[in-house]
Formats: C-alpha cells, sequence, structure tokens
C-alpha cells in the first residue's frame, strides 16, 4: 500500500459480480474462455500491442481449441482492445467481427457503463463462442480462471 492508500478500483464489487457472472454464464455454453484484463495505464500506443502482450502473459494461448479472448481495458487512458485467438478469430468473421464488437463496447463506455458495456461485451462473445465451439460434456474442465485480472 502506497502512501496515499489503496488505489480505487475502477469497478464496485458488484460491477465486478456483474462481470464475473456474465463471464461464468457465456462459459457454461462453449468450450471457449473468456478473460477481462483491467488497468489504468496502456504502456503503449495501440492497446492492441498491450492486449497480445497481456494474452500471453497470461498463457491464454494455451487453451486446448485455441479459443480463447481477451477484452483488455486502461480506463484512465480510455483505451481497449478485444483478442481473441487464432481459431475463433477466424471462425467468428474475421476483423468484421471484433470491430463490431468492439463498437458496442465503445458505446458503453462513452456513456459510462463500465460494467455494464463488459458484461455485455462477454455475452456477445459468449454467443461467438457457443456458435462455434459449444459446450462439450466431455470437456469439463475450466481451463483459465473466471476473475477479473487487475493490473498496476
Amino acid at each position: 500500500m502506497g502512501v496515499f492508500g489503496k488505489p480505487k478500483q475502477p469497478l464496485s464489487k458488484g460491477e465486478q459480480d456483474l462481470v464475473v457472472s456474465a463471464i461464468q454464464k457465456a462459459e457454461s455454453n462453449t468450450t471457449g474462455e473468456i478473460r477481462v484484463f483491467m488497468e489504468p495505464h496502456c504502456t503503449y500506443v495501440d492497446a492492441m500491442d498491450r492486449a497480445r502482450e497481456i494474452f500471453d502473459n497470461l498463457e491464454m494461448h494455451k487453451t486446448v481449441k485455441r479459443n480463447a479472448v481477451l477484452v483488455y481495458l486502461a480506463y484512465t487512458d480510455h483505451q481497449f482492445a478485444i483478442l481473441g485467438d487464432k481459431e475463433i478469430y477466424e471462425q467468428a468473421g474475421g476483423a468484421a467481427f471484433w470491430k463490431e464488437a468492439a463498437r458496442h463496447l465503445l458505446e458503453y463506455l462513452k456513456e459510462g457503463k463500465m460494467a455494464e458495456g463488459l458484461a455485455k461485451c462477454v455475452d456477445e462473445l459468449g454467443e461467438a463462442l457457443a456458435n462455434h465451439f459449444p459446450y462439450d460434456p466431455a470437456i469439463t474442465k475450466n481451463e483459465l480462471p473466471d476473475e477479473i485480472v487487475f493490473g498496476k
């Protein structure tokens, strides 16, 4: 803890629960994995570059079906990126799908509805994952944790 106390989280406990619940619901219909990573500042000019670094650091590329998705948000810098692993990126429709998902999230962020926007984004990503990588009872392992990851 610093001299000025604990840094303020961008989401309240209830808002965090809303997002985590959306992740769990989305993942219940697919073999895919969704993670949300939030930090105040993006250390790169392009948020997608930072998202790629986080994706690798969180070992999201190691999912069995290469169908993990990262929602990255630098809340103080007002930057974000949505990054899908190779298989889900291609099967969801390529750049057009991902641009549309980003546009939807941006609408919420512009209104100051961060938690709602993240939850809706996760819902949308979960639908794409369920369409292309439906739930398989033979695969019951949750490959990646569902909680929001907060950077510094």
